[in-house]
C-alpha cells in the first residue's frame, strides 16, 4: 500500500466494522506503544488514512515507524509531535495513559470528533460471522494472575482462546486474527475502560478497588466508575467481590442484559450465587443445579500456585468467569494446576542465612502491597518508588505487626516513612538512597540493610507498593535487579 499524497474526502467512522471498506477514513492514532501500533498497523490493512504521533522516540518505536511509513502512514515521533492535531482528521484512536487532558484530545474533543480507545477499536472490528465473546477482568490488583488463570482454564476446556488486552497480545491484533478464537481472556485498565464505549463483555469481573492512579482520574470515584465500565451490557454474569462493597455496587450501577447475573466470589463460605472456600476446597454455588443445599468442588488450595489469601481469590473470580461461560469443574481444576504465574509475582528468589528472598515487584501501589504482605510473617518489607499519589496509612496500620522493619528506597519514600512514623512507630527503619552508582548497587545496599534486620525463618519481601520508573526501566527491572542482588549476597556468603 503506498502513501497517499492527495487529499482524501473524510468519513464518518461510526457504524465502520471489520468487513466494511475504510477508505477515506483519516485517522491519527495518538501514541505509539503496543497498542499505538496494532491500531495503526490493522487501520492501514482496513484502508484507513493514517496518522501516527508520539512523544517518544525510545524503545523500537522508529523501526516500527518505518514499517508504517513504508505501508502508507504519515509518523511524527519526538517532542513536539503530540502539540497539534491535523486539520483533516474523522477519527482520534487514543493510546492507554492518555489523559483527556492532553492537548492533542482536548482539541479532538473541541471539534466534537470520536475519541476511540484501542479497546473500543478492537471491539467495533470483531468478525460479525464469528465474533468471540470477552471475558474481562479489572481491578486495582490481581488482573494479570486472574487472567492468566482464566486462558488456562479455557485451554483447559479445549478452547481456543488467549490472553489479550492490557496483557498478552493487542486486542486488536486478537479481533482481526484470520482464524476466530473460541472466546478471549481479556484485561481492562482504568485507562483502557475510561475511553470505552461500546463494549459489551459476555461476563466481567472487578477484582477490587482501591486508591491507584487518582494522579491520572482525579478522584477514587472517578477511577472507580472508570472500572466499572467493565459491567456495561455485559449478557451472562456481573463477578464481584463480597469482601469489596465498591464492586458490587458497580454491578447495582451497571446496565447489563436482562438475565445476566450477580456472583460473589468470597474467601469464606459462599452463599447462594457464589463461589468461596470450604475447608479448603474452593467450591461453586452458583453454577450447579442443586445451589441452594449444595456446592461443587472446584479444586483445592493445594491446587493453586500460593495459598496466599489473594491468589486464592484470584482462583476464584477466574473460575466463576469460565464456570459463567460454561466450562466444566474437571476444566476449572486441570487449568489451575497448570497455571504458573509471571514473574514479579509472589517468586521466591533464594535463601541466604535462612532469610527467604521474595520478589513481588509487581505489587506497584498499597493495596498490592498489603495483599502480599499478608501472605507473610514476620517480614522484613522492601518498598518505595513512584507513589501515585497514593497513601500508605491503611496498609501500615493493618500489616505493622507482622513488620520486622522496612527498607525504603525511590523518589517517594519519604510518604512510606511517615505512614510508618504515624502507625508503626516501634518498627526500624532504613532509607536508602539512590546515590551515583546505579540501581544494581543501590539494591546491593537494600538487600544487605534487609539481611541486617532479619532473623532466621523471616522473610525480606520486595513489595514496594510504589511503580518503578524513578529508578528502573519497569517493575521487572526492578525485580531482576532485587534477585541479582540477593544472588550476589548468596555468593558472597559461600
Amino acid at each position: 500500500m503506498g502513501r497517499r499524497d492527495g487529499r482524501v474526502s473524510g468519513r464518518d467512522p461510526h457504524g465502520l466494522g471489520r468487513r466494511d471498506s475504510w477508505e477515506g477514513v483519516r485517522a491519527v492514532v495518538a501514541g505509539f506503544g503496543v497498542s499505538g501500533f496494532a491500531a495503526a498497523d490493522n487501520l492501514l490493512h482496513l484502508g484507513a488514512d493514517v496518522t501516527a504521533l508520539d512523544e517518544s522516540d525510545a524503545g523500537d518505536r522508529r523501526e516500527k515507524a518505518d514499517l508504517l511509513e513504508v505501508l502508507g502512514a504519515r509518523v511524527r515521533l519526538g517532542e513536539g509531535s503530540t502539540a497539534t492535531l491535523p486539520d483533516d482528521v474523522d477519527l482520534v484512536v487514543v493510546s492507554p495513559g492518555w489523559r483527556p487532558t492532553a492537548p492533542l484530545l482536548a482539541q479532538a474533543a473541541a471539534r466534537g470528533l470520536p475519541l476511540w480507545g484501542e479497546v473500543e477499536l478492537a471491539w467495533r472490528l470483531r468478525d460479525p460471522e464469528r465474533p468471540a465473546p470477552w471475558l474481562a477482568v479489572t481491578g486495582t490488583n490481581g488482573k494479570t494472575t486472574t487472567v492468566r488463570m482464566l486462558e488456562s482454564v479455557l485451554r483447559a476446556a479445549g478452547l481456543r482462546t488467549v490472553a489479550a488486552g492490557n496483557v498478552g497480545l493487542p486486542l486488536v491484533e486478537a479481533v482481526m486474527d484470520p482464524e476466530p478464537w473460541d472466546v478471549l481472556a481479556v484485561e481492562l485498565s482504568s485507562f483502557q475502560l475510561h475511553w470505552t464505549r461500546s463494549v459489551a463483555a459476555e461476563s466481567a469481573a472487578v477484582l477490587n478497588v482501591a486508591e491507584d492512579h487518582l494522579d491520572w482520574h482525579g478522584t477514587l470515584d472517578e477511577y472507580a466508575a472508570a472500572k466499572g465500565r467493565v459491567y456495561e451490557g455485559v449478557e451472562r454474569a456481573c463477578v464481584y467481590n463480597v469482601a469489596d462493597p465498591v464492586t458490587e455496587q458497580l454491578v447495582r450501577d451497571a446496565d447489563v442484559v436482562e438475565g445476566a447475573r450477580a456472583i460473589g466470589f468470597t474467601l469464606g463460605t459462599p452463599g447462594v450465587g457464589m463461589v468461596g472456600v470450604v475447608d479448603d476446597i474452593l467450591a461453586d454455588r452458583a453454577f450447579v443445579e442443586e445451589r441452594q443445599s449444595s456446592a461443587a468442588e472446584l479444586c483445592t488450595v493445594a491446587d493453586l500456585p500460593s495459598p496466599a489469601p489473594h491468589v486464592v481469590a484470584d482462583a476464584l473470580a477466574a473460575a466463576a468467569l469460565a464456570r459463567a461461560h460454561g466450562v466444566s469443574q474437571q476444566a476449572v481444576r486441570d487449568g489451575l494446576r497448570a497455571f504458573r504465574p509471571d514473574a514479579h509475582r509472589i517468586a521466591a528468589v533464594g535463601e541466604v542465612d535462612g532469610v527467604a528472598y521474595v520478589d513481588d515487584s509487581k505489587a506497584t501501589n498499597p493495596h498490592a502491597a498489603r495483599a502480599s504482605l499478608a501472605a507473610y510473617s514476620p517480614v522484613v518489607w522492601v518498598a518505595g518508588g513512584l507513589a501515585k499519589g497514593a497513601a500508605f496509612d491503611d496498609l501500615v496500620a493493618a500489616c505493622r505487626d507482622r513488620l520486622r522493619g522496612a527498607v525504603l528506597l525511590g523518589r517517594d519514600r519519604d510518604v512510606v516513612a511517615a505512614a510508618l512514623a504515624r502507625h508503626a512507630p516501634d518498627v526500624p527503619v532504613v532509607v536508602v538512597d539512590g546515590g551515583e552508582d546505579g540501581p544494581d548497587r543501590v539494591m546491593d545496599r537494600v538487600v544487605a540493610a534487609a539481611a541486617g534486620m532479619a532473623h532466621q525463618g523471616d522473610t525480606v519481601l520486595l513489595a514496594p507498593g510504589c511503580a518503578s520508573m524513578d529508578m528502573f526501566a519497569d517493575y521487572g527491572a526492578r525485580g531482576d535487579a532485587f534477585a541479582a542482588a540477593v544472588q550476589r549476597r548468596a555468593a558472597a556468603q559461600g
